[in-house]
């Protein structure tokens, strides 16, 4: 039964295809069959039967070509890469977080020439301006990685409130401020804002927009630690500001519930929150009294996706966006054959209905990286029917989040792998907790903080 449902889904994808109209460059022009090892980050068993079946597919369009699908998680990808290089056993292609793509193409790990030609081929305009931005080398031009899908992560907001009230859309420091304010009535249980205080990444993940909204950063490209800076002052000024329009105590992304429970007028969250705001049974863990005792619970409303919309990008001195990319690249595994191959087969996963299938296996949490996706139509029939809860306009609105997203760990092209650790140390969410939750001086906080960065250089 397995064996005739995954035949019957090649099937239809290759009836959707044309059979091979979706490609635009086979590899039976190779001389003489291929085999390539092919390592994703997608690890669960259901995606990984989905991207069996485009292989499958790609097979059959190209029965020069075998490709062995790996799962390998995340975390365990550097070390996994560095002991197949030094093997010399080396993968033809790999799915993995942009920043490890950097890291490895600076490493000299990875075929940049390779995946920049394909980048040029399909064209540097069609894609959002900062997925690519997060995968460039320190040469001009040259890609370590080709981005695929992501992530965005904005201020999702009551854009029913605001009309109401005559306020504009949370997209500015001070619009945010302005509405973060107005909306604050903890008297009648309503919030203005939800950012992170808890000494954790969600943390992170708010206060990064400003900084990078107002030009700070964490190190310059040659590594030396820049934190405490006046840029970076004045983005944890307003941070703590604006978290004194929280729900009380030290909150976490678990507030988002005030939201959904009509208690507050705009909250961080990644695009993982599409299918809780447009579907029921997605919502009912954040409707309950369960997680706050001044939550009564309350049932689905099912005119919340259509009041609510999302400022993906804050401006200050500079457009700032956050969220997270995953790329494909090329090892360089010494074998011309198999990289051609390669490039074959990541050419056809960037074909409409392959790069939709991808995509459609976490809806939200998987996002093109090329504007023209974003508005496909068969893009927006998400099987879940999460995307037509939204519309064309709202979804190309959030999407395009990905123009501005920045990253503290990659400066111009250099991966900082003290960024990272300190990402992991969780040092600029502790500082949080110190100004917000202990009444800690933002000057000492900030000294804190970067005593606590400097032992990790």
């Amino acid at each position: 039964m397995k064996k005739m449902l995954s035949f019957l889904m090649i099937l239809l994808v290759l009836i959707s295809f044309g059979f091979a109209g979706g490609q635009q460059e086979t590899a039976d022009e190779m001389a003489g069959p291929v085999e390539i090892d092919f390592w994703t980050t997608q690890t669960q068993s259901d995606r990984l039967a989905t991207i069996q079946v485009l292989v499958d597919t790609f097979q059959i369009m190209n029965p020069n070509v075998t490709i062995n699908v790996i799962p390998v998680d995340e975390n365990d990808m550097p070390t996994q890469l560095n002991t197949a290089a030094a093997a010399g056993n080396m993968p033809a292609m790999i799915e993995c977080a942009a920043e490890n793509a950097v890291a490895f193409g600076s490493e000299g790990l990875l075929d940049a020439e390779g995946v920049t030609e394909l980048i040029n081929s399909i064209g540097k305009d069609k894609y959002y301006a900062g997925t690519l931005k997060l995968n460039e080398s320190s040469t001009p031009g040259l890609y370590y990685a080709t981005p695929y899908h992501g992530w965005v992560q904005g201020i999702w907001y009551r854009a029913d409130w605001f009309e109401a009230a005559g306020l504009n859309p949370p997209n500015t420091w001070e619009n945010i401020l302005k509405a973060a304010k107005y909306f604050y009535e903890p008297s009648n249980n309503q919030y203005g804002i939800l950012v992170g205080t808890k000494a954790e990444t969600y943390a992170e993940q708010c206060f990064t927009m400003f900084a990078m909204s107002n030009g700070a950063e964490l190190f310059d490209k040659d590594g030396n630690l820049i934190f405490n800076s006046p840029e970076m002052k004045e983005a944890v000024e307003i941070y703590a500001e604006l978290a004194k329009y929280n729900p009380p105590g030290p909150q976490t992304w678990r507030a988002r519930d005030y939201y959904l429970q009509g208690k507050m007028a705009m909250f961080f969250y990644s695009t993982y929150i599409m299918d809780d705001l447009a579907l029921a049974e997605a919502a009912a863990g954040s409707l309950t009294s369960e997680n706050f005792a001044d939550l009564a619970g309350a049932s689905f409303d099912p005119e919340l996706v259509k009041n609510t919309r999302m400022a993906s990008t804050i401006t200050n001195d500079y457009d700032a966006g956050y969220g997270v990319v995953v790329s494909l690249a090329l090892p360089d595994q010494g074998d011309a054959a198999k990289t051609a191959a390669a490039q074959s087969f990541m050419r056809y996963l960037y074909t409409p209905n392959a790069y939709i299938t991808w995509l459609h296996m976490a809806p939200g949490g998987m996002n093109p990286v090329l504007k023209e996706i974003a508005v496909n139509e068969r893009f927006q029939n998400d099987p879940k029917g999460i995307f037509s809860n939204y519309g064309a306009d709202k979804m190309a609105e959030i999407i395009a989040g990905l123009d501005n997203i920045e990253t503290f760990s990659i400066v111009e092209g250099n991966r900082i792998a003290a960024a990272s650790t300190i990402y992991s140390k969780q040092i600029i969410p502790q500082m949080i907790y110190k100004i917000t939750q202990e009444n800690m001086d933002v000057d000492r906080a900030m000294a804190w903080a970067e005593a606590e960065m400097n032992k990790q250089k």
